[in-house]
């Protein structure tokens, strides 16, 4: 049977022999009463990778966004977001639903980064008559800007604008480790000046499930209480925090595998007709491809057909996301496959 490449997203991504074997050997305990020692060293290590006092496992990166918000904005507030972020585009209007939290959206550039004086001019006055502008989200690397990473300047002169009006700065850091690698910088370096950083252990590192978010210890302990008052108290949870604990030690490194397979791939997609995307972009393991020689439907289902798997991304445009277990005879594969599917 022919192996099917999936490239739809790194959480297909599967969990190593090592993380395995830690999940079948970890020692347990009830995380609700903080009593589980894997969970315990996952989320110090954790803390102590992006220079944070205190950090909380949660079950998804989507649940880390909504609690970080909980914990930092009350009802009747406003939080400014890309108008291309995830927080925005695929988390269920679940600050509106959960917390009473109004989202305002300003664009995101195509390399992911606000326009500072757009910035400045939609954060609210005291009026009365409108919200508090509570706090400004930063996601990076940026999913729908083809992985883009945001830069320590930029997020320093984000950050530097939030403080003089009194708001917070929260990292949707999904893919966080992509952005300080691309960067040549330590994660701690990237999220000094925000409150509070969101990551995935079940993305580019492997795990089965899983986020973490960091932040002071005063906000990680209201972040716990919004955790539990959503369900997401978990008791044994070091069965999957095992992972994330070898994954930390273990997976970040070899990211930049991924990194040099999506720039390959994203090289020899530039040569088929029919397909446009610009190489020079690809700063991590997201390649976005614009297709322009056949209907999107038809040629994911092509795609499909021929053994590969990609995700819509939007109106005419798929993504390719590389990640663990994609090796570099895949990429050769993908791209026989994408130009005999583009042109037939």
């Amino acid at each position: 049977m022919n192996k099917i490449i999936d490239l739809r997203s790194d959480t297909v991504s599967l969990p190593t022999d090592e993380m395995r074997e830690a999940i079948y050997r970890a020692e347990l305990g009830d995380d609700v009463y903080g009593e589980d020692p894997t969970v315990n060293a996952l989320e110090a290590k954790a803390a102590q990778i992006f220079g944070m006092e205190s950090a909380v496992l949660v079950a998804s990166g989507t649940m880390g966004n909504l609690v970080a918000s909980l914990a930092q904005c009350q009802r009747g507030d406003e939080v400014i977001v890309g108008n291309k972020s995830h927080l925005l585009l695929y988390e269920v209007a679940n600050l509106a639903v959960t917390g009473g939290i109004q989202i305002r959206p300003i664009e995101n550039k195509d390399d992911g980064t606000f326009d500072l004086n757009e910035l400045e001019l939609v954060i609210r006055g005291d009026d009365i008559h409108v919200p508090r502008t509570k706090m400004v989200v930063i996601e990076n690397t940026h999913n729908r800007c083809s992985g883009a990473v945001i830069g320590l300047d930029h997020i320093k002169e984000i950050s530097k604008l939030a403080r003089s009006r009194d708001m917070k700065v929260h990292i949707d850091g999904a893919r966080i480790f992509n952005a300080a690698l691309a960067l040549g910088v330590t994660p701690d370096k990237l999220v000094e000046n925000a409150d509070t950083i969101t990551f995935c252990l079940s993305k580019g590192l492997s795990c089965p499930i899983g986020s973490i978010v960091c932040g002071s210890k005063e906000t990680i302990l209201e972040v716990r209480r919004n955790r539990k008052m959503l369900g997401g108290g978990m008791r044994q949870a070091g069965i999957f925090a095992a992972a994330g604990v070898v994954a930390l030690d273990t997976m970040v490194d070899r990211m930049s595998e991924d990194h040099k397979n999506a720039k390959t791939l994203a090289q020899g997609i530039a040569e088929i007709d029919g397909l446009q995307v610009e190489p020079n972009m690809i700063k991590t393991n997201i390649v976005i491809v614009e297709v322009l020689a056949k209907p999107i439907t038809k040629f994911i289902s092509d795609l499909k057909e021929k053994g590969l798997l990609v995700s819509h991304a939007d109106t005419n445009r798929v993504r390719l996301v590389t990640h663990y277990g994609i090796e570099e005879s895949d990429i050769s594969k993908t791209l026989e496959i994408v130009d005999s599917a583009i042109s037939n």
